[in-house]
């Protein structure tokens, strides 16, 4: 269980930090914020939390254990139970964390929720953060197209099922630089790229059906296809993208209902698929009649050399389902991407979506739609890709200078991401914990392969650049310790 809250005991009132403690844990009871039957947080997790001791919050359990409040459950660890007046006097409440097991949708993996609450943490050292820093956002051209917005904008309701249709007009003739030709009806504005997988997730695909994903990916740190009864089938890579053998072995034995992929600048590993495997690859899937999923989302934020054109660049058939967003290019908090697909499907998804949220928010489309029509997204994205060449090269730098003897590496030619590998033998889950404990925050590898030991993805996108040269410096020391 992650535990967050803001209360602290106060120090010198003359009330023993246990006891105070204690009092907060017994309101947290009595108020029904942590519910009979209920574990609570681990004295380690309390005790870090609150900055005591682990044998503070022992006292403290103790003290609520003889009261009746609190009993240590042997594989459960502590429990809110049932066991004083007060308490008894009243109507039992509901066993939520029976309707918690039961819920239809996986949690996140453990570390995952370890990082989406670490991520917050004051002066944490984000070094696998996979957003643009806050020093991108665009301030000026932000308040210079906002200023614009009631010039256009009419109203702040709903908009239609498939979204604003301004919005959709200008992606369409947006990705017509990549050689993409889509009306704006067969556009859908979605909340970003992962809202995108949900949608497919529960429109499209039925109940055991097998998700064909490069391995490592981003894909394999979410459990929202299992979570509607599928499972991830692990596509290996190679130096030009994901290979085609395991595709053909899945689709003979009758496995595989779509093929997911992030060919341009792929998270976690960088890589860019070739476009002679892209074109192999769409003729694969087009033969063997296996949608694909393309994931498009880093393709603006190429460094060295653009990218070979998507897939959904020479989809004449239908065959590909095409993402993208603003998030990783303008900012995650506009909640702004978009699927590319048949009429009929992204008419599907569209009721879908209607059903979840009614539509994303309407002011981000008008917004995102100035930003594209003003001319001023394409500037934007110029000084993003100057700024991302400046602190990639600056992260190869240190990776060189102080991780050389125990990791390796491959330079990206675009996107946010460094997959290392390190070389010698250290467990992950002991560097994570360790770099932790030291206010840097990493992203281990088997969030992207289940089975991965020597990995972690890097980002040079979020940390400034002071921040990467302290946290490349100390997972050095972590590393080096080894061979003290």
């Amino acid at each position: 269980m992650i535990f967050d809250t803001d209360w602290k005991p106060a120090r010198g009132n003359g009330i023993p930090l246990y006891r105070q403690i204690a009092e907060y844990i017994r309101s947290k009871i009595t108020q029904g914020e942590w519910t009979v039957g209920s574990r609570i947080p681990t004295e380690r997790a309390l005790a870090k939390s609150f900055g005591v001791n682990r044998s503070t919050v022992v006292s403290a359990f103790a003290e609520l254990v003889a009261d009746g409040l609190l009993q240590g459950n042997s594989g459960r660890g502590t429990v809110v139970v049932n066991n004083t007046w007060t308490l008894l006097a009243s109507a039992a409440p509901p066993d939520w964390e029976r309707y918690m097991n039961a819920g239809i949708h996986e949690p996140n993996l453990p570390t995952i929720q370890e990082i989406n609450h670490a991520e917050f943490i004051p002066g944490i050292i984000r070094l696998g953060t996979g957003e643009p820093s806050p020093e991108f956002f665009p301030q000026e051209m932000m308040r210079e197209v906002m200023h614009t917005i009631p010039d256009h904008m009419t109203e702040l309701g709903y908009v239609e099922p498939k979204g604003l249709y301004e919005l959709r007009a200008q992606i369409s003739r947006y990705v017509q630089q990549y050689g993409i030709e889509a009306s704006p009806s067969s556009i859908l504005i979605v909340s970003g790229a992962l809202q995108a997988l949900q949608l497919i997730s529960m429109g499209l695909l039925k109940r055991g059906s097998a998700v064909l994903t490069e391995n490592p990916s981003y894909l394999q740190s979410l459990h929202v296809f299992q979570s509607a009864g599928m499972e991830l089938a692990s596509l290996p890579l190679d130096g030009e993208g994901v290979r085609l053998d395991p595709i053909r072995h899945y689709t003979e034995a009758g496995r595989g209902s779509i093929l997911y992929t992030i060919p341009s600048f792929q998270n976690p590993t960088g890589r860019v698929m070739s476009e002679r495997r892209r074109e192999m690859l769409y003729e694969l899937c087009l033969q063997r009649q296996l949608p694909i999923i393309e994931d498009d989302v880093y393709r603006d934020l190429w460094l060295d050399a653009e990218a070979p054109p998507p897939l959904k660049a020479r989809d004449h058939s239908g065959t590909v389902l095409y993402l993208g967003s603003m998030s990783k290019t303008l900012s995650a908090g506009l909640r702004i991407g978009w699927i590319i697909g048949p009429e009929a499907v992204i008419h599907r998804l569209a009721d879908l979506k209607m059903q979840m949220d009614y539509g994303a928010s309407s002011l981000s489309q008008w917004a995102v739609t100035a930003w594209l029509e003003s001319g001023l997204y394409a500037k934007h994205l110029e000084q993003v890709r100057a700024s991302l060449r400046v602190r990639r090269d600056h992260m190869l730098r240190l990776l060189a200078a102080h991780l050389s003897d125990v990791a390796s590496w491959e330079a990206p030619t675009g996107g946010f991401y460094i997959w290392l590998r390190i070389t010698i033998d250290f467990s992950m889950k002991a560097l994570f914990d360790k770099a932790l404990t030291q206010g840097v925050l990493l992203n281990p590898g088997h969030l992207y392969d289940r089975a991965d030991t020597q990995h972690i993805r890097l980002s040079y996108a979020y940390a400034s650049m002071d921040q990467m040269e302290t946290g490349i410096r100390i997972l050095a020391n972590i590393l080096n310790s080894k061979n003290e």
